[in-house]
């Protein structure tokens, strides 16, 4: 009866039981960096990623061939410091996990909202590490194109 009561008390208090999966922490780091970005909160967003973060966008250049463009990490951190909670809104959704220890991945079809408007999709494919118990974004490279997008209000 005892133990009956601890778990309808722990259901009570909406405490689960069930542990968090690797996958599922993986899911909460990529969310934590999108809901930084939403915030304009560049403290938590650099929190996401590791110290050597590899970050890179493929677009179509002038000719609209495809070129592999580095992104500044401190540059991104700085320019979602400066913007206005709402300003940068990408919506994703996880297509792809996979753990093997230390080392994660994840793909995630996205939209891209700035200021409330439409501005682009992809794809991102992420590459996390896991350091000191705690996963964070080592590689980041992502997709970005106008045409071919599902929007998503």
């Amino acid at each position: 009866m005892k133990q009956f009561l601890i778990v309808l008390t722990m259901l009570a208090c909406g405490i689960s039981s069930k542990a968090q999966t690797a996958e599922d922490s993986v899911k909460a780091v990529i969310n934590k960096m999108f809901l930084a970005m939403k915030e304009g909160n560049g403290d938590n967003l650099k929190s996401t990623f590791s110290d050597s973060l590899v970050f890179q966008a493929i677009s179509k250049n002038k000719d609209g061939r495809d070129v592999v463009k580095n992104v500044d990490p401190v540059g991104f951190i700085n320019f979602i410091s400066k913007e206005a909670p709402g300003n940068a809104d990408e919506r994703i959704v996880f297509d792809v996990v996979k753990v093997d220890g230390a080392l994660a991945i994840a793909w995630t079809p996205y939209n891209f909202y700035y200021k409330g408007a439409f501005s682009h999709c992809g794809v991102n494919s992420f590459q996390l590490i896991r350091l000191n118990g705690e996963w964070k974004i080592q590689y980041l490279i992502d997709t970005r194109r106008k045409q071919g997008c599902v929007v998503q209000q």
